[in-house]
């Protein structure tokens, strides 16, 4: 009997102890001072809000507004490399946002390519369903 109280204590000190891990994984990468929360804010948020208006109807008007929806389309390609670097990533939901949000953002720069608005405009919206899925899971 106390074999058996002891091995489900351990247990459940090894998992209180991985979801720590894991929390502490969303919060912070693992050797880096950058927070999740301020990527967001200072980063990924601006950044998408600012390809949001302008792929807004009547899309981009010149080559300039073509070069700012490719400008903001390649710094959320990279944010989706940063949102994986350094132990950030704790699960396979934090994973399939992070590609899909690359995934995303290189189907935009496609469309950038064509100056095709219509497509920019259903990547931009395929690319913010990869925010929606992994806020739901982590954004605390």
């Amino acid at each position: 009997m106390q074999r058996t109280q002891l091995l489900a204590l351990l247990g459940v000190a090894v998992m209180v102890s991985f979801a720590a891990f894991t929390s502490a994984q969303v919060k912070k990468g693992k050797t880096r001072p950058l927070q999740t929360k301020h990527w967001m804010r200072g980063v990924q948020g601006p950044t998408c809000s600012a390809l949001g208006n302008l792929l807004k109807d009547p899309g981009p008007a010149d080559d300039k507004a073509w070069d700012l929806v490719a400008q903001h389309a390649e710094i959320l390609n990279e944010s989706s490399h940063v949102l994986m670097a350094d132990g950030r990533c704790p699960d396979a939901v934090w994973a399939d946002a992070a590609k899909q949000l690359r995934e995303g953002s290189e189907a935009v720069l496609k469309a950038v390519e064509a100056k095709n608005f219509a497509d920019a405009k259903a990547a931009f919206g395929n690319l913010t369903k990869s925010c929606g899925t992994c806020h739901a899971a982590h954004k605390k």
